[in-house]
This record gives C-alpha cells, structure tokens and sequence, in this order.
C-alpha cells in the first residue's frame, strides 16, 4: 500500500473512532443564538450527504472549530455546484454573483435566512476571513459556467489556488484561532494536489456535461482536442494525456509530504482531506483503468481508515512537537 499523507504504524480497523457529529461548544468571546445554531445544524449535514470525505475529516478538528469548518466546506460546495442547478450561464453568473456581493457585505440581511449563508457571514467575522478569498474562489468557479476548455496548465493551477488551496488555508485560519498559520507553501502544495485529483476523478460527469478541464497546450502535445475528451473514447493519447494530470498531482503530494510535518499542530485537519488523494490516484493507474466508465470510488470503511491514520500520526507529531518547545 502506498504512504499515506502522514507516515506511521498501520492501526487495526477496529481503532477508528471518530467523534460524533455533534454542534460544537463554541468557546468564543460571543455565544451562539438559536437561529445560527439551527445554521450550522443545516450546514453539517449538508456536508455530510454532499461531501461526506470532508465531513469525516471534520470529526477529527476541535469541538469548536468543526462547525466553522463545515460553514467553509458547505459554501464551496453551494458554489461548486452552481451549474447543476441552473439551465444556462446567465442565471449561474446572477446566483454567484449574489454570493459575492453577500460575502462582501452589500446584501443587508438576505443571507440571514440562508443557512449556509449564515453560517458563513458568522465565521468570517469570527476568524477574521479575507471576503477576497472567498470572492476568488466564486469568481474561479465562473469558469465551471461554460464549455470552454483551459487554455494552458497554468491557468489550471491558478484555478486549483484559487478554489482547494485557498479552502484549505481558510480551514487553517479558523483552526489557529483567526490568526495567519504561514502555511501557504504546504497548502499550495496539498490544494493543488487535491484539485487535480478531483477534477481527473469528475471525468465523466464533466465530459456529460460538456465541460472540459484539460488543458489545451496538455491535449496538444498528445494530438488531441476538445472533442475528443467530450467522446468518451480512451484512446492511448487521451489515456496518457490523464497520466501526465497524475504525474503532476503526484509531484504536488509528495512535495506536501516533504512539508506537512512543519505545520501547526492545530491546523492538521485542514489537510486531511488530502490524505485520500494516493487513493484515488492508486485507481487511476490501474492497467486497463477506463476513466469513463470505471469509477473511481473506494470503499467509505477503507476511506475513513485512512482519514484515521493520517490522524493518529498527525497527533504523534504534535506531541513530539510540543516536547521539543
């Protein structure tokens, strides 16, 4: 089995206990009112049916920090899932367009009745969130309106900065307190990681839609073009044109690898979530693997064992650490 994000001893399956989810005990300056506890009620178990990795790796942050994280989470969710829910760009650009304009403080109280809008609003202003990132990361999922194709890896990168990198240094502000944890080098390195994974894993859902990810200097070098990823076919160029996207999904986490160990020790389950990338790259690179019509899903039992080993060793290195302070 390949090294998980942090490395150690293999537990038994029997060790995984993750705390239950529960709405945090928030120990900040202000309390919690019953409509934002009802909020963050909302936005936990919608993080949980939509995005269930990220809840898992959520059970094993601060009791009164989890709740803030599944804000963070439930918003790139809302926002990455914009295009499913509307009939053509123009209604898409309107709906991110009120998120930015909420998050920049120009809807009054409209997103008071909005769940995971304010859920959001109250952890910004909690842990003093840039509204910026958080603006980036709705103006870089614009792109996910339209059928045009990435221009360059370049741009691709960008738009990995912009969107998982930029939700996993968020993650580890609210995780240090609202203070800035330097911690921007591992978290390109993850995000980026991360990013590419997930676009490569969406494959198929992206090419029903019409949507390509790949970029077009990457389709180029192996003679192909927009069609040919929207065809469904893979073809050797198609397939190796995919294991370059992995190759440089691999290089990003093994350099976040080389980093991951000089982080914080309370901002690691920010980067759990980066824990199952070996996983799903491991499928990927199966021989024969068809990335259209073999999905790339692992067992919830083997992912939640890793999320708990990667954990566990990132514990062991807190205390060794803190005994080094």
């Amino acid at each position: 089995m390949s090294a998980p994000l942090w490395e150690g001893r293999p537990p038994t399956i029997g060790m995984i206990r993750p705390r239950p989810m529960s709405v945090a005990m928030h120990t900040l300056e202000d309390p919690i009112h019953p409509p934002l506890l009802d909020a963050y009620r909302a936005v936990a178990e919608q993080v949980r049916q939509f995005d269930k990795d990220r809840w898992l790796a959520g059970l094993y942050a601060p009791e009164d920090r989890r709740d803030h994280l599944y804000a963070l989470y439930a918003f790139s969710g809302e926002i990455g899932r914009i295009r499913e829910v509307v009939s053509d760009p123009l209604p898409g650009e309107i709906r991110a367009r009120w998120w930015a304009d909420m998050i920049a403080g120009d809807r009054g109280s409209e997103g008071e009745s909005h769940p995971v809008a304010a859920a959001l609003t109250d952890t910004m202003r909690r842990f003093e969130l840039p509204a910026a990132d958080l603006v980036r990361l709705i103006d870089a999922r614009i792109f996910d309106l339209y059928d045009d194709p990435m221009p360059d890896f370049e741009t691709l990168e960008a738009y990995c900065d912009d969107t998982s990198v930029a939700i996993i240094r968020l993650a580890a502000r609210v995780l240090a307190d609202g203070r800035d944890p330097h911690v921007d080098a591992v978290a390109r390195h993850a995000g980026r990681a991360y990013g590419l994974t997930m676009i490569l894993r969406g494959l198929p859902a992206q090419a029903a839609r019409g949507q390509v990810f790949l970029p077009l200097d990457l389709l180029a070098r192996h003679g192909l073009g927009r069609d040919d990823v929207l065809s469904g076919r893979a073809t050797p160029a198609l397939t190796a044109a995919l294991g370059e996207v992995r190759a440089h999904a691999r290089d990003e986490l093994l350099a976040t690898r080389r980093l991951i160990h000089d982080i914080p020790p309370e901002v690691t389950a920010a980067f759990l979530p980066v824990s199952l990338v070996d996983m799903c790259l491991t499928r990927m690179e199966r021989p024969n693997h068809d990335p259209y019509r073999m999905p790339v899903e692992t067992p919830q039992w083997r992912r939640q064992l890793r999320l708990w080993r990667a954990a566990r060793r990132a514990r062991k290195a807190a205390k060794r650490f803190w005994h080094q302070v």
